[in-house]
């Protein structure tokens, strides 16, 4: 896919960049396959505001994603693209033999009439193929990773991104994440291979700010324009920075600051941060 510039011929169209749709379905989604997604606003059941910044939008039906590939060693063909409002890559109707459709994360590279399989063993190593990280050679790219055997993908599922295989020993794979992070994930674990599609989303410029409203996004205001009471950074004589560190309005450090905890059970996985730093054992 490629990227369109608008004519400038409006203020809103001055800078909206938009991504090429071609070989998506005009069709509305299965409807089996879709469930109504309610929307909170940010708020919890008391109503109070938890949630900052969210609200409004278009509505939206929630598309339910194959993130198991547990049909195992079933071929699956590939019907249609379609547009996913919910995530930022574009997703596959595919039909098993059987008849039965689901949606998958669209791979790069893939095409209508293309056959997938999710493998137990090694297998074709094709854009949309899932398969268990330990059959996978070094140097693959992957996406849609699972963090536990015969669970669900929860890793590198986002527009363009993939993971890189850099080895596998004793039963565990490393990999490459696309931060920069490289860690160690247990070798049963499913992969797909390939990278995940629509890669341009990332150069769309949205162009005006009502274009975020309809994503259900409220105006975000800067805690130096506040006033004292309402912010820690808020109030000063003229404008001013806030003097010190940027916090949160509940005074946490918003840069800077390690949120993850220290006695996570997963901390032992991580050789390399994505900073770079490596993790002492």
């Amino acid at each position: 896919m490629a990227i369109i510039p608008k004519r400038p011929i409006t203020p809103a169209q001055r800078f909206h960049v938009a991504v090429k749709s071609e070989g998506l379905s005009k069709e509305r989604p299965v409807k089996k396959l879709t469930e109504s997604k309610k929307r909170t606003g940010g708020r919890n059941n008391n109503g109070r505001i938890t949630s900052r910044r969210r609200g409004g939008g278009h509505k939206k039906l929630y598309r339910r994603i194959d993130f198991r590939r547990n049909r195992i060693d079933e071929f699956a063909e590939v019907i249609r693209f379609e547009y996913d409002p919910n995530r930022s890559a574009h997703i596959a109707l595919v039909e098993y033999e059987d008849g039965e459709q689901r949606y998958i994360l669209a791979p790069n590279k893939i095409n209508a009439g293309d056959k997938l399989v999710n493998a137990s063993g090694k297998t074709e190593f094709k854009p949309g193929n899932s398969m268990p990280l330990e059959f996978i050679p070094p140097a693959m790219k992957v996406h849609n990773v699972e963090l536990r055997p015969n669970t669900k993908a929860q890793l590198v599922r986002t527009a363009g991104a993939a993971a890189t295989m850099v080895s596998i020993e004793k039963g565990m794979a490393t990999l490459r994440m696309p931060s920069g992070e490289i860690r160690m994930v247990n070798g049963k674990c499913r992969a797909t291979i390939g990278e995940v599609g629509n890669s341009e989303h990332g150069n769309a410029v949205i162009g005006k700010a009502g274009r975020n409203r309809w994503k259900g996004r409220r105006p975000r205001v800067r805690g130096v324009a506040m006033n004292p009471v309402d912010h820690p950074m808020g109030g000063g004589e003229g404008r001013t920075s806030g003097g010190g560190h940027p916090v949160s309005p509940w005074g946490q450090l918003s840069k800077g600051f390690p949120t993850r905890r220290k006695n996570k059970a997963s901390n032992k996985l991580i050789l390399v941060r994505r900073d770079g730093r490596k993790i002492k054992k």
